[in-house]
């Protein structure tokens, strides 16, 4: 009797050790194309376009870019979605501010919970994005629409985030850009079907703190106009353009001119011979990457 009582005792009070399987949390990460910087608080990793072919919903997928990461620490400030009840939470994962709505076949932009600070729809059925879509979400900092099927943006859709700091419509079918919100550091609308009509000539002015811009695999012919003194990395291998200026990286009017900023201007896969416009280059500390010959 008294085994019996010890094992009984044992059994009640002595639990098994059995540890609970680890916390998975998926990173918050932002993927960008083309290249890699550390900017503040925000480190990028050196990349190279590449072939890739993803294998999704049963289908081979060919991306002509590799994607790059890019750590955030200042998500961990955000605080924890509130409105979880949402139809949009229950599809897509809502975390600490951040909504991934990632390969689930959605057609437009999901309502999102008003504090949202990070989105992530990339892969989906996406064709048009409307002013509406983000009129009530202020605090929007980075948006990733990789890999849609996005023809049309509506004027003002972006104008009131005023906090946006990185867009990504890179993959889609746009053939113009839209107006771009003021505080923008990185922009990767890499493949797609804009023409050099498609960009206004003040589009990119006053983006004072836009560092990387990435233009690849489109359809321009002709390098944007009146970029910013900020820009560090700009991306336009595999147009159509043709010709450059004296102006279109630096100032004619002023031989002593330096652009500081520049780190790198990629124009290989364009139907023109640099070595030809070697004044166009003057301002620069390296040439850019491209057919010389």
């Amino acid at each position: 009797m008294e085994t019996l009582e010890a094992a009984f005792f044992l059994f009640v009070f002595v639990p098994l050790v059995n540890p609970a399987p680890p916390l998975q949390q998926e990173s918050l990460q932002f993927y960008e194309y083309d290249t890699a910087v550390s900017m503040g608080s925000l480190t990028q990793q050196d990349y190279e376009m590449q072939s890739k072919d993803i294998r999704k919903d049963g289908t081979n997928v060919s991306l002509d870019t590799s994607l790059m990461l890019q750590s955030d620490d200042s998500q961990l400030d955000v605080p924890p979605t509130k409105d979880t009840n949402l139809p949009t939470c229950l599809l897509c994962v809502c975390l600490s501010g951040s909504v991934y709505c990632e390969e689930i076949d959605i057609e437009a932009v999901p309502p999102l919970p008003k504090e949202t600070a990070y989105l992530y729809a990339r892969f989906n059925k996406i064709k048009r994005i409307a002013a509406s879509d983000f009129a009530d979400i202020t605090t929007l900092r980075r948006i990733d629409f990789s890999g849609n099927r996005i023809e049309e943006i509506e004027d003002g859709a972006f104008s009131k985030l005023l906090l946006l700091e990185e867009l990504s419509l890179a993959e889609n079918r746009l053939v113009k850009l839209p107006v771009l919100p003021p505080k923008l550091t990185t922009f990767n609308a890499n493949q797609n079907r804009i023409k050099s009509r498609g960009i206004k000539a003040n589009a990119f002015k006053k983006l004072t703190n836009l560092a990387y811009l990435y233009l690849g695999h489109n359809a321009l012919e002709s390098v944007p106009l009146n970029l910013p003194e900020s820009l560090r990395i700009l991306h336009l291998q595999y147009n159509n353009i043709t010709t450059i200026t004296d102006d279109t990286f630096c100032k004619s009017n002023n031989t002593r001119y330096i652009r500081t900023s520049m780190d790198e201007i990629r124009m290989e896969g364009n139907p023109i011979v640099l070595a030809k416009h070697v004044n166009a280059f003057s301002c620069l500390r390296m040439l850019p990457v491209g057919t010389y010959y």
